[in-house]
């Protein structure tokens, strides 16, 4: 992975041949985080699990972090990017703008709420070493979640100083991450839930205390061997049921120039990374995939239908399977909003659709108002604000048959 044209080619050998890599049995997924590791680690690091997983599908370079200087800037920030991935939103909407004293607004709903609001069982776990992962930023049991359950439940552990002591550089945390990527692979061996995520906190430490440098290195390798494990139960479900299985590593932020710290907007702290081993679409292999696309990929390949309203407010898109148009922005030009978005697929037809409210943020609806349509080669399209009611915000949607894109604008 040292050469990182040759690791977008992977991407693209993969979408070529994905037809010798499809099966027919049950599909299941699984999401693994490995905390704070910048994309020029994996790239520059032999990394064999996160090679090999690539391998089938594809790697690339995504982003965290929103759009600098706009509404929608997002701290580069742990449980912000849990949240990003959880929700496929940025922080404008989720409202998790840090790791402590959080009130995320639940009327984004996470990919585990829409697994269990599916017309069929949905079996999900969650392999955490950050309890409020599940507690708070999932909300299990809450009542604005509807009470979402998880089925498989491992998490925890940073609670349980008796199991886990004190150990020096904060290595307990490196010892609960080997035990739950542990109980992560045996569970997927003897239950295969449908929908999985594997949180890995101690390369976040990690760069914390070391910064730049061999150590650092070292546990970035480690955390390999952890998703080796998991990567492995997935191979046995594989071989011996004929299962279906996505498996997606990404990271949550990236880091500063030393590598000490993040939570800015510097190039290297928002600049991430995901590996699937499923192959791609011009999204990913565009070199501008957001953490936010990690979700509606994984909803996708499970065939989840997601309800109208909630794909208009995701700031993700998928780059599993076909994708219409990308990159959507919303700018005023006098009385107008000049929309603008780049085409992936020609010949589409781009529904044009606006709002002017945010009912949505308290749990309400939104009119969504047809303005025009237009062709997705077209790349733009000029909205005239007097045909809108005056009120100052809009929210504007592209929808196509594979892609629904969205961004907001203000006026004064």
């Amino acid at each position: 992975m040292r050469n990182y044209g040759l690791i977008l080619i992977v991407g693209l050998v993969a979408l070529l041949s994905s037809c010798s890599q499809s099966t027919s049995g049950p599909k299941k997924a699984v999401y693994i985080i490995i905390d704070g590791v910048p994309s020029d680690m994996v790239e520059r690091l032999d990394l064999p699990a996160i090679q090999e997983i690539a391998s089938e599908g594809a790697y690339g370079r995504s982003y965290v972090g929103g759009s600098v200087g706009r509404y929608d800037e997002t701290p580069t920030i742990s449980a912000v990017g849990y949240t990003d991935l959880l929700t496929a939103t940025w922080l404008n909407k989720h409202n998790v703008p840090g790791n402590d004293n959080l009130s995320p607004n639940y009327n984004y709903p996470t990919i585990f709420r829409i697994a269990k609001d599916q017309d069929r069982e949905v079996t999900t776990a969650i392999f955490s070493s950050w309890i409020d992962n599940r507690t708070v930023l999932i909300g299990e049991g809450k009542a604005e979640t509807r009470g979402v359950r998880l089925d498989y439940v491992y998490d925890g552990y940073e609670l349980d100083k008796e199991k886990f002591p004190g150990r020096e550089y904060d290595l307990r945390i490196f010892d609960i991450d080997e035990y739950v990527s542990e109980r992560a692979a045996e569970c997927i061996r003897e239950n295969a839930p449908d929908l999985s995520w594997v949180y890995l906190w101690y390369t976040d430490d990690a760069g914390h205390i070391f910064g730049n440098g061999e150590k650092f290195d070292q546990y970035v390798r480690l955390a390999d061997k952890q998703v080796e494990r998991v990567w492995d139960a997935v191979k046995y479900r594989r071989e011996k049921f004929g299962e279906d299985w996505m498996v997606v590593v990404t990271t949550d932020h990236g880091r500063t120039v030393d590598g000490h710290s993040h939570g800015g907007q510097t190039e290297r702290e928002r600049t991430t990374w995901v590996a699937v081993n499923k192959p791609v679409n011009g999204r990913m292999l565009s070199g501008k995939s957001a953490i936010t696309d990690i979700a509606p990929s994984i909803c996708r390949f499970l065939g989840f239908e997601i309800p109208s309203d909630v794909e208009r407010e995701q700031d993700g898109v998928s780059f599993y399977g076909k994708a219409d148009i990308m990159d959507m922005d919303a700018l005023p030009y006098d009385e107008k909003a000049d929309l603008k978005w780049t085409c992936l697929e020609k010949g589409v037809q781009v529904n044009v659709l606006a709002s002017v409210t945010n009912n949505f943020k308290a749990g309400g609806k939104d009119e969504w108002i047809e303005v025009g349509k237009a062709l997705s080669e077209d790349e733009s399209y000029t909205v005239d604000l007097k045909t809108l009611p005056k009120t100052g915000f809009y929210k504007f949607v592209l929808e196509t048959p594979n892609s629904t894109l969205n961004r907001w604008m203000t006026v004064e």
